[in-house]
Order: structure tokens, then C-alpha cells, then sequence
């Protein structure tokens, strides 16, 4: 897993991430297998009712880049899970900002009536709180008790770093929305973010704190519940993930997230959606797999810094 080595006129990863079947050393590059299918992603459109300082996906109330998706392509889809036998659990919801899409309580309905676990991405703002949708909400959540979460997205735990990412009064709007959620009986986790060299036990603390302020049955000690991610910077430097990188590393291809989820989008234009590698990855062309989930189920060359960086070394996964 050794890196090329640099000097300060050469571009962070020059040389590398080029070839998916070799580093730029010349040694074999990781690839990962689709080995426990477990949650299918599907992206909601890149619409957004904000825009954040620092959005991996560049999420905002003009991209449309990715349009959105409907519930009866999420529910051909579903079929397919069935055809290929994939033991998924859970079907998980991205953004954009899943609620701007007007399709959004129909395609979670659609999941939940066919006994999968749900995971909704959120800011739990304006669009979640529009009537119709906590009407939506308030009934699946009758219908299909327990199977349903919302991750809201809390960058930080503090009031002032969650503005300075999403824009001022965002946390205030962000609360009010979770507060509903609580009232409705929703079960609620958070994604926060690690952008402002915060060890992790001092970040927990600090939701620890809000979560008891509010009254949120959430436990901040709980990487499942509250996710800390780390930040997606495509400039810094990182090392290539080699074959030998699982035993000098002690970890296996089946704890990356590409061995258990991939992630349908429907691009600007196109006559079909598409099933991508990673959630993380919308807009990397090579990590885009195929129109059905049969043409899904190929190995994923560990070949982009997200993936060393992101997954292996970091640790984090976007599943529940």
C-alpha cells in the first residue's frame, strides 16, 4: 500500500487512480465484489432546497443533473431484486433533497409494502414539512411501524459550524423539522460530518448533549445512529488500495460499502436509469455499472481517492 512519492510541484494523486486493474506502481489495484447485497440506493434527483458549502454531490435548488426519479421506476426496480435473488434489507433514499421530489411518500410506500426497511436522507426542512408530506409520513409510519428512518443531516451539533455549512437559520429549521418527527413517532438518526478536527468522542458529546436538550431518542454513542462521516476531498493526498492492502490493513473486500449496496440515478437526458458502483460517485462515469441490476453484480475496481480514503481507510458506509 506504499504511495508514489510526491514533491511540492506535483499535484496531489498525479499518476494515480488511472489504470482499474493497476496502481501507479504497477501493483495489482483492489477490486470488490457485490458479496452481501443488502440495501439498494436509489437517488431521488439532485434538486435541493439548499446549497451547502461543501456538497459531495453538489446539491442545490438549480442542479438538476440528476432528474428525479419515479415510483414506478423505483418499483421496476424492486422487481428486479426479486428476479436476481439479492437478499436486500433495506431501501435507502438519497439526494438531493428526497422530499423536493414529489414522488417521494409513493416510492417509500412502495418498499415498505414489499417488507423492506426504509432509510430516508433529509434536512427536515421546508420540503419534509409541507403538509402533504407529513400527512404521507404521519400514514406510512401507521402502516408500517418500525420499518422506517429518517438520517437527518446535522453537520455539527453546534448551531453556529451547522450554519456556516448550510447557510444561516438552517439549524433552527432543521430542529423544528426533527422535533415534528419526534412528536410523530418517527425513529430518527443523524449524520454529522468531521470537518472541524473534533476528536470523535468530543463530537459525540456534543450530540449527546443536543439530543438530550431536545429530547430525541437518539444514541450519539452509535455509529449506526449517529454517523459521523469523514470529508470526501478528491485533492488530498491518499494511497492506492492495493490486493495486499486487506491483510496489512486487517479488513476484507466485504466490509466496503460496494460489496453490499449499489445506487440507481436517473441522469438529465437519459431514456433509462442507470445503477451505479457508489453512492458517492454520481458523476464518475467508470463507476456507472449498467441500466439493470443483473449488469450490477460485476466486480468494482477500488480506482478514485473516495474509495482509499472514504471506505477503507475511513471506515464509512452510508448504509444504516
Amino acid at each position: 500500500m506504499k504511495d508514489v512519492a510526491g514533491t511540492p510541484d506535483t499535484a496531489p494523486n498525479a499518476g494515480k487512480f488511472q489504470d482499474p486493474a493497476l496502481t501507479a506502481r504497477g501493483e495489482p489495484r483492489a477490486h470488490v465484489a457485490l458479496s452481501r447485497p443488502d440495501t439498494l440506493w436509489f437517488n431521488t434527483g439532485t434538486l435541493c432546497n439548499i446549497e451547502c458549502a461543501n456538497c459531495y454531490i453538489l446539491s442545490s435548488p438549480t442542479n438538476d443533473a440528476l432528474v428525479y426519479i419515479t415510483e414506478a421506476e423505483v418499483a421496476e426496480y424492486l422487481d428486479q431484486i426479486e428476479t436476481r435473488q439479492w437478499p436486500v434489507r433495506e431501501i435507502a433514499f438519497t439526494g438531493g433533497e428526497p422530499f423536493m421530489n414529489p414522488e417521494m411518500i409513493g416510492m417509500a410506500r412502495a418498499a415498505l409494502a414489499r417488507g423492506y426497511d426504509v432509510l430516508i436522507l433529509t434536512n427536515a426542512m421546508r420540503p419534509m414539512m409541507r403538509q402533504h408530506m407529513r400527512d404521507g409520513i404521519e400514514a406510512l409510519n401507521a402502516d408500517f411501524p418500525g420499518k422506517m428512518t429518517f438520517r437527518i443531516s446535522v453537520d455539527h451539533w453546534s448551531e453556529a459550524l451547522h450554519d456556516e455549512e448550510r447557510g444561516k437559520g438552517a439549524f433552527a429549521r432543521t430542529l423544528e423539522g426533527m422535533d415534528w418527527l419526534q412528536d410523530a413517532g418517527v425513529h430518527m438518526a443523524v449524520a454529522g460530518r468531521t470537518v472541524w478536527n473534533e476528536s470523535e468522542t468530543e463530537g459525540r458529546a456534543g450530540y449527546a448533549r443536543l439530543f438530550e436538550a431536545r429530547g430525541y431518542a437518539i444514541d450519539a454513542q452509535d455509529p449506526g445512529a449517529t454517523v459521523l462521516f469523514p470529508e470526501m476531498d478528491e485533492s488530498a493526498e491518499v494511497p492506492e488500495i492495493t490486493t495486499a492492502c486487506w491483510d496489512i490493513l486487517g479488513k476484507s473486500p466485504r466490509d466496503v460499502m460496494c460489496a453490499s449496496s449499489r445506487m440507481v440515478v436517473k441522469r438529465k437526458g437519459a431514456a433509462r436509469p442507470a445503477v451505479l458502483a457508489c453512492t458517492l460517485l454520481p458523476y464518475a462515469p467508470e463507476f456507472e455499472l449498467g441500466e439493470t441490476l443483473a449488469e450490477a453484480e460485476r466486480n468494482v475496481a477500488l480506482n478514485h481517492p473516495h474509495c482509499a480514503k472514504f471506505c477503507v481507510l475511513g471506515g464509512a458506509s452510508c448504509s444504516a
